[in-house]
C-alpha cells in the first residue's frame, strides 16, 4: 500500500485559503492557492496531502450541503481537478476527508423534508420525529450529531443514503482521481456501511486507501481486512507531547512498545496508523510544547515511530495556536509557505523516511530507555535505523551494544563511531542507519 510509504501533509482548505466563515454564496477561486505551494510541498519531500472539507457547506465543512459540488467559497469542481492534477504530477496523492455520518441543515435532502415533511420522499435519510422539535423549533425532531443539531445524523441503514454516498465517491474518482478517504468520526460510522465502502472503494481504484478518525477504544474494530486499512492515532499523539512535558520518555516508549511489539498481544501489531504531532482539532505542538527546545526532537520521535507520519500545515515553520483561542485559530491563512530550521530538519526526516524501508515497516524496539532520551531501533532484515534523542539540556552518552561498530548518520550525512559509546548533543535527534 502507497500510504505507508507515504509522508501526509492535511490542509484545512477553508482556513488554508482564507475563506469566511459562514458560506456567503459568492464564488471565489481560492482553492487554485494550493498549486502554489507545489514547490514547498516538494522540498518540504511529502507525497500524500489529507485535504479537510472541500464540498459545499454551510459554515465549517463539516456540515455539507452537497457532496457533488466544490465549496463555492473555494471554486469549482473545474478548479480542484486542477489542483488534484497538478499534486499529481508532482507525485503528491490526494485524499479527501469523507463526512458521512452527518451533513448540514443546508443539505439539499434535509431542506425537502423541512418543507415537504412527511410528504418528503428523503424523510427516511435521517433519524426523524415529526411528533416532536428542534432547536432550531422546526417543528420536528431530528438526531443530531452529539447533540450538536447543525449536524444532521445520516441514517446509513438506510441503502438509498449509501447508494448516494458511493455515487459520489465514484465521481470524485474519476472527476478528481483521488487516491483515498479519511473519514470523519469514523468511531460513530455503522460498520456494515465501512465494509460496503471497502468494496466499493476497492472496486474504482486500486491500492484506495481508507483511514478513519479514531479518538479511543479499540483500532482493531474497524482496522482490519473489511473494513479500513488506517486511523488516527490519539494515543500516541498524547504520549509524544506528555512525554516531553513531563519529562517521561517511558509514557511514549511504553505505548509503542505495547502497541506494536512483536508479541501477540500487542494490541495493533500489523497496522500503519496516521501519526501527528498535531491537527486542525488540537492545539498546535508549537505551542502545547512548554519546552521550545522540544519541538524538533518530537518531530525526530514522529518520524521514529512504527505508522504514516502526518504533518499539519503551518506547523513545518512552527506556527503557534491554541484550541481555546477557537477552531479558527488552529485553521489559520497563511500567505505564503515559510521556512526555518524546524523545515529543515522536517525537510531531512521525510527525504530519510521515503527512502527507508525499516522506517515504513520496520519491527520496532527500544534499546535504550531513560526518563530524558530513548533510542528507537526499526529493523527489516535489509536495513536497520536508529533514532535517537537527548531531550536533556546536558549531553548524554547512551552504552549499549549496537550490534556493529559504525553507522552513517543521515541527518548530518557523517559517519558516526560507536566505538567510545554514543555521546548525544544536549537537545538533538540523531538518524542512524547502521553498517550491515
Amino acid at each position: 500500500m502507497w500510504a505507508n510509504e507515504s509522508v501526509f501533509y492535511q490542509i484545512y482548505p477553508l482556513g488554508f485559503c482564507g475563506a469566511p466563515f459562514d458560506n456567503d454564496g459568492v464564488l471565489e477561486h481560492r482553492i487554485t492557492k494550493v498549486s502554489d505551494w507545489v514547490d514547498h510541498f516538494n522540498k518540504l519531500g511529502i507525497n500524500a496531502i489529507y485535504f479537510s472539507p472541500v464540498f459545499e457547506s454551510d459554515t465549517h465543512g463539516y456540515n455539507t450541503r452537497d457532496f457533488s459540488k466544490i465549496d463555492c467559497r473555494l471554486g469549482t469542481n473545474e478548479d480542484f481537478a486542477k489542483v488534484c492534477k497538478d499534486l499529481h504530477e508532482a507525485g503528491i496523492k490526494v485524499v479527501l476527508d469523507g463526512v458521512f455520518n452527518h451533513v448540514g441543515r443546508g443539505f439539499w435532502a434535509f431542506q425537502d423534508v423541512l418543507k415537504n415533511r412527511e410528504g418528503s420522499q428523503y424523510k427516511d435519510w435521517f433519524y426523524i420525529n415529526f411528533g416532536g422539535n428542534s432547536n432550531y423549533n422546526d417543528g420536528l425532531w431530528y438526531e443530531g450529531w452529539e447533540g450538536h443539531f447543525d449536524l444532521v445524523k445520516l441514517n446509513l441503514n438506510n441503502p438509498q443514503v449509501v447508494d448516494h454516498i458511493l455515487e459520489c465517491v465514484s465521481k470524485w474518482v474519476s472527476e478528481f482521481d483521488i487516491d483515498g478517504l479519511r473519514l470523519d468520526v469514523a468511531y460513530c460510522l455503522d460498520r456494515n456501511f465501512m465494509k460496503r465502502l471497502r468494496q466499493h472503494c476497492n472496486s474504482v481504484k486500486e491500492d484506495f486507501f481508507l483511514v478513519g478518525e479514531i479518538i479511543h477504544g479499540d483500532y482493531k474494530q474497524i482496522v482490519n481486512d473489511e473494513m479500513l486499512q488506517s486511523c488516527t492515532n490519539y494515543e500516541c499523539y498524547k504520549g509524544m507531547y506528555s512525554s516531553f512535558n513531563s519529562m517521561n520518555m517511558f509514557e511514549i516508549c511504553h505505548s509503542v512498545k505495547n502497541m506494536f511489539g512483536p508479541q501477540e498481544w500487542c494490541r495493533c501489531r500489523g497496522m500503519e496508523l496516521l501519526n501527528f504531532v498535531d491537527n486542525h482539532d488540537v492545539t498546535r505542538v508549537a505551542s502545547i510544547l512548554t519546552n521550545p527546545e522540544h519541538l524538533p526532537l518530537i518531530y525526530g520521535l514522529l518520524f521514529a515511530i512504527k505508522g504514516i507520519p502526518c504533518i499539519y500545515y503551518g506547523s513545518e515553520w512552527g506556527t503557534k495556536a491554541e484550541k481555546s483561542q477557537g477552531d479558527p485559530a488552529l485553521r489559520a491563512c497563511f500567505e505564503k509557505p515559510e521556512w526555518n530550521e524546524l523545515t529543515d530538519l522536517i525537510a531531512k526526516l521525510c527525504r530519510i523516511r521515503r527512502e527507508s524501508k525499516a522506517l515504513s515497516y520496520g519491527e520496532i524496539s527500544v534499546p535504550v530507555l531513560t526518563n530524558r532520551q530513548c533510542i528507537i531501533e526499526r529493523k527489516t532484515p535489509e536495513e536497520r535505523v536508529l533514532v535517537a534523542i537527548n531531550a536533556d539540556s546536558q549531553p548524554y552518552t547512551a552504552h549499549f551494544d549496537a550490534g556493529c561498530g559504525m553507522a552513517q548518520e543521515l541527518l548530518s550525512d557523517t559517519v558516526h563511531d560507536f566505538g567510545g559509546g554514543s555521546e548525544l548533543k544536549p537537545y538533538s535527534v540523531e538518524v542512524w542507519k547502521m553498517e550491515k
